[in-house]
């Protein structure tokens, strides 16, 4: 894999794992609810207008661009398990924006993860 290919594809985990991050931040802003009849409406433009949200789709819309170009480049099968990295990143950011825990198994996890990734990059 080349220098452009690999950073396609990191570009687009990247990207993906910050929406992820992003609508968590804007889920957080807006607070638990749930979907009724009664309130589809109000609780649907609330999501559609708070900017994390906003800023979530569109990480995701230029990671979707951004991964259709890495998969013209690279194999499916080298290009998707590279996404577990977003895992990773998740977990690290989460727990240092959100509080939420990094436990030893969680932690254990991730690194089966990262090795895994690295056997993936390599074959």
């Amino acid at each position: 894999m080349n220098a452009i290919s690999f950073s396609l594809i990191l570009t687009g985990v990247l990207l993906n794992a910050a929406a992820q991050l992003l609508l968590k931040a804007g889920t957080n802003v807006v607070g638990h609810f749930e979907f009724h009849a009664s309130n589809i409406l109000p609780i649907g433009l609330k999501l559609a207008f708070q900017p994390y949200i906003m800023g979530g789709m569109a990480c995701y819309v230029v990671s979707l661009v951004i991964w259709i170009m890495a998969l013209s480049r690279v194999p499916v099968s080298v290009a998707y398990p590279m996404l577990s990295i977003g895992y990773v990143v998740n977990a690290f950011v989460a727990w240092q924006w959100f509080g939420e825990a990094l436990a030893a198994q969680k932690l254990l996890g991730i690194g089966f993860i990262v090795i895994g990734v690295i056997l993936v990059t390599r074959s």
